[in-house]
């Protein structure tokens, strides 16, 4: 018999076997949207980040915007390679959410949701206004693609589809770990408790403005480095990839797959992008889907997709006691 923890990681291990022939027996359509898969994994995890402090942001499409056209405008105006200009972008994104904590974090609730929908859509309308360096409406074009050049010995186009879907993947698994590592740190546990036990939290010396200001920063700096892999992939953005649809979806994946989890929001860009992926040709109805889906989940479901498994042996548990109760009278 095999122990939990063996049979974890021998379904971890399949699990990235499958993941790593996949490129190459899908379509490349089906290849773009996995990478894209992944780049929004990355997204959702850095938004759980600042949602376990028990705040819901409406910026962060917008903070992972601003990783992109940093990482962009450094790679077309400067002589930086698109590795260094990815980091900064990231960076870039982290400082905007850290100034922007200034005045948001002085709400909470739902001031603190407009809030920061407000200060989202002002940074989105300078890129729409300032043509110059933003582009306007139609953003920046010609974003360098990210290269391995080692001379003679070595040369990989990370611009092709296969290459920069491994890429997506080694960099997508590392984030994870790391902000798997940070939930359960001290830092973590904190966010947990200015989340849940406010008062108490702050009765015992801890600020909980400072906390919630470290993930709100930690995640935006995650969320830019997912937007500069946007940026370097399809080689061009523009401020309709970082409205609010964007930020509709990393809530409803978020809320459906279960933010009481690590795993909820993986799961839910899972599960909603195959759904989103299977009825694209409906797209007038794609968001009537979305809604049906987020309210079967809110009644039925309030802990997300995760807590399915759950759900499901508590129904069988019910059935077995209910048989077994039943088993004297059919004597």
């Amino acid at each position: 018999m095999f122990s939990r923890a063996g049979r974890n990681s021998a379904g971890i291990a399949v699990l990235l076997a499958v993941v790593c022939i996949l490129p190459f027996i899908v379509r490349p359509y089906q290849l773009d949207f996995l990478i894209f898969m992944f780049i929004n994994i990355i997204l959702v995890v850095s938004y759980r980040l600042i949602a376990i402090t028990g705040e819901f942001s409406l910026s962060h499409a917008v903070i992972m915007g601003v990783g992109g056209y940093a990482s962009a405008l450094l790679t077309l105006h400067l002589p930086i390679s698109a590795w260094i200009s990815m980091p900064l972008g990231g960076v870039a994104a982290a400082l905007i959410a850290y100034i922007l904590s200034f005045p948001l974090f002085r709400m909470k609730g739902f001031y603190f949701l407009i809030g920061s929908f407000a200060a989202a859509e002002a940074i989105r309308l300078c890129w729409v206004q300032f043509i110059n360096p933003f582009g306007g409406y139609r953003g920046l074009r010609q974003i360098p693609v990210l290269e391995i050049d080692l001379g003679d010995f070595l040369y990989i186009d990370l611009g092709a589809p296969v290459p920069y879907y491994f890429f997506a993947l080694i960099v997508g698994l590392i984030f994870l770990v790391i902000m798997y590592r940070i939930e359960h740190s001290r830092f973590g546990f904190v966010f947990h408790a200015v989340h849940h036990k406010d008062m108490l939290a702050q009765s015992v010396g801890v600020n909980a403005r400072r906390y919630r200001t470290i993930a709100f920063v930690t995640g935006g700096f995650f969320a830019g480095i997912a937007g500069a892999m946007v940026a370097h992939y399809i080689t061009a953005i523009n401020p309709g990839l970082f409205g609010l649809k964007q930020m509709l979806f990393i809530l409803v994946w978020v809320l459906v797959g279960g933010l009481g989890s690590f795993a909820g929001p993986i799961l839910g860009v899972v599960v909603l992008s195959i759904i989103d992926e299977s009825i694209r040709g409906l797209n007038e109805l794609r968001p009537a889907f979305y809604g049906l889906i987020l309210i079967i989940t809110m009644l039925f479901l309030p802990d997300g997709l995760v807590s399915l498994p759950d759900k499901v042996m508590q129904g069988v548990n019910w059935l077995r006691k209910r048989e077994d109760g039943d088993a004297p009278n059919r004597e």
